[in-house]
């Protein structure tokens, strides 16, 4: 789930240079992949010791290798450093993904549910898309919908009050 790119530190050219190097990231086959991971962990070990940072990068490059294990608990661990703002929810909703796609989605559901009622930024649908498919993993995929759909209309050019509506009425009570 991870898509790696502008995670801002106070080095500019730190951050310049990790943009650069997650921009080569499809570059790398598969056979590669460690490869791309020693690229990050360079990146990484320039940053202080306790940079919340440094473990975010590092989950980053897991994660888009395919090795949602090894993210989860470097996601968890930048998380617990203080990482917040944007990069923060970057990290909830990657690690989100990530707990779902290793057998733990309510705990996936646990961690962003909270997201839903943040304030807004371009990372909502993501939140949204990603709480939908952990909700989807726990049989509940009416309410899964109704998040993708309330999700969708408000990027439809007509129908969103109807298609706000539909969603809506996939979790009410019926009366």
């Amino acid at each position: 789930m991870c898509e790696g790119g502008p995670v801002t530190t106070n080095d500019a050219d730190w951050d310049e240079r990790v943009t650069a190097a997650w921009a080569t990231f499809d570059d790398y086959a598969e056979a590669e992949e460690a490869d791309f991971r020693a690229v990050i962990d360079a990146l990484v070990a320039e940053l202080p010791a306790d940079s919340p940072v440094g473990p975010f990068e590092r989950a980053c490059a897991w994660d888009s290798t395919g090795h949602s294990d090894r993210a989860v608990p470097l996601y968890r661990e930048a998380l617990a450093r203080g990482l917040d703002g944007y990069r923060g929810r970057r990290a909830k909703i990657q690690l989100s993904s990530s707990l779902r796609n290793t057998g733990q989605p309510e705990e996936g559901v646990k961690l962003l549910t909270p997201e839903l009622v943040a304030p807004s930024d371009e990372l909502d649908d993501a939140v949204r898309a990603t709480l939908a498919l952990c909700l989807a993993s726990l049989g509940r995929e009416r309410e899964g919908l109704a998040l993708v759909l309330g999700a969708l209309a408000a990027h439809l050019p007509r129908y969103q009050r109807s298609m706000a509506n539909y969603a809506r009425a996939l979790v009410e009570p019926e009366a």
